[in-house]
């Protein structure tokens, strides 16, 4: 299975431009990177998606300490979508807190739990995982 479309939920721009740039070197992606600067704006982008009948991203990387709103706050509203085909959640985090690892892991949609900062083995073993989930 190939990812076609990334979705980047992060306020960092150098994470964003960092991890485009892993994305790019990486030949399990296709081409389509979408990214938002906050929950709101990434909320509302992908529930248009969904009420237009859209594919939603493959993917996405999700990060925990934004503003206006943050990614738990997303979290608790994307789950509420009716979504046919659910992407896989990653959180992405500087936070080494095991209180927010523990709590990643209380939402089905969350496949995993990344720590900060995002390298190009650990993207090569999460698309090789979602490959083969794919397979299966």
């Amino acid at each position: 299975m190939k990812i076609e479309t990334v979705c980047i939920i992060d306020d960092d721009p150098i994470f964003v431009y960092g991890t485009k740039v892993l994305l790019n070197y990486n030949s399990c992606f296709g081409s389509s990177v979408i990214v938002h600067e906050d929950g709101k704006e990434a909320l509302e982008n992908l529930t248009a998606m969904v009420k237009g009948g859209e594919q939603l991203p493959d993917v996405i990387f999700l990060d925990l300490n934004m503003p206006i709103m943050d990614g738990w706050e997303f979290l608790d509203e994307f789950v509420k979508l009716p979504l046919e085909n659910k992407p896989r959640v990653y959180i992405v985090s500087s936070s080494i807190d095991n209180q927010d690892i523990e709590k990643a892991h209380t939402y089905d949609i969350v496949k995993d739990f990344i720590v900060k900062p995002l390298s190009d083995s650990i993207l090569s073993d999460l698309f090789k995982t979602i490959e083969t989930e794919g397979a299966a």
